[in-house]
């Protein structure tokens, strides 16, 4: 017998998952070579004194398979579970058992693959959900009722992805009724189909949201390029007109009161008056300030 050193390690069963783990298992007895074992099972036979080599031979290699698979069905339990096989001599005793504790009965069974299939139908893919996350669902949900033995065959599957499919996959799907023959159709084939028209939208999507996003910063450049241009203009404006009102101020005379005629036409060091005789109001002829000044 070959080397199976590259095969994996026994799947442990820890009382759930039953099925899963019945196929798992079996997948790999067959690749030791040891599901003969479990299937039709070992019963020790005393040979004969004048049994031939070939009779011994054949019955001490029946034992060793028998003891191998009985070995890898230990493997592959917890222990609260080993304990329940743990009296049974042969592979397919110990098979039997955990079939008959774990499998269920055919009426409890029937209402587990009642349940799948009425969950089966009410499917509906989400806006929200990609391609690959509902076809995953909807496997997982055909593969449990294979299990229990229902009969799903693959043109099943794809009828029911296409009917359960949201509005945005209309146009795909009235294609692809119109150019398939759905009865050959597999769901690995539609899917790739569905992921393909999804990718599209996906970046037409990515499209749309860049050239929005390149235009809201092109009008906030020009925005802030047009505001920078009227501040700089009212800076502008208002500086000049902070110059001018200046200097139509000094025109005006708004000067401070001239500290020796009072008047605001002009600056102190200015006054006509400076360095002469006392002002003399001409008014009341009193020196120290002018008419206009008068009291």
């Amino acid at each position: 017998m070959s080397s199976n050193s590259s095969l994996p390690a026994p799947p442990v069963f820890k009382g759930e998952g039953y099925d899963f783990w019945v196929v798992r298992m079996e997948a790999l007895l067959n690749a030791h070579d040891l599901w003969n074992s479990v299937e039709k099972g070992y019963e020790l036979v005393e040979l004969a004194d004048d049994a031939t080599v070939a009779q011994i031979k054949a019955q001490k290699d029946s034992q060793t398979r028998n003891f191998k698979a009985l070995s890898y069905i230990h493997a592959a339990v917890t222990e609260e579970i080993f304990s329940r096989i743990i009296g049974l001599k042969t592979a397919k005793q110990a098979w039997e058992q955990l079939k008959e504790e774990f499998k269920g009965s055919e009426r409890v069974r029937s209402v587990k693959l009642l349940t799948l299939k009425r969950e089966f139908e009410l499917q509906r893919m989400r806006e929200s959900e990609s391609v690959k996350e509902y076809s995953d669902k909807l496997s997982n949900l055909v593969n449990q009722m294979r299990l229990y033995g229902e009969d799903i065959t693959d043109q099943k599957v794809v009828e029911k992805t296409l009917i359960s499919l949201p509005e945005k996959f209309e146009a795909k799907v009235s294609a692809i009724e119109e150019s398939y023959d759905l009865t050959k159709l597999t769901v690995s084939e539609l899917c790739s189909k569905l992921q393909a028209q999804e990718q599209r939208a996906s970046l037409r999507n990515d499209e749309v949201t860049e050239g929005a996003f390149q235009t809201r910063h092109k009008e906030g450049k020009q925005g802030s390029s047009f505001k920078d241009n009227k501040k700089y203009n009212q800076d502008k404006s208002g500086k000049g007109k902070s110059e001018n009102s200046g200097d139509q101020t000094q025109k005006k005379g708004n000067y401070p009161p001239c500290g020796t005629c009072s008047r605001t036409n002009h600056l102190e060091k200015d006054c006509r008056y400076k360095g002469k005789s006392p002002v003399q109001c001409w008014f009341c002829k009193k020196n120290g300030h002018i008419e206009k000044n008068c009291k």
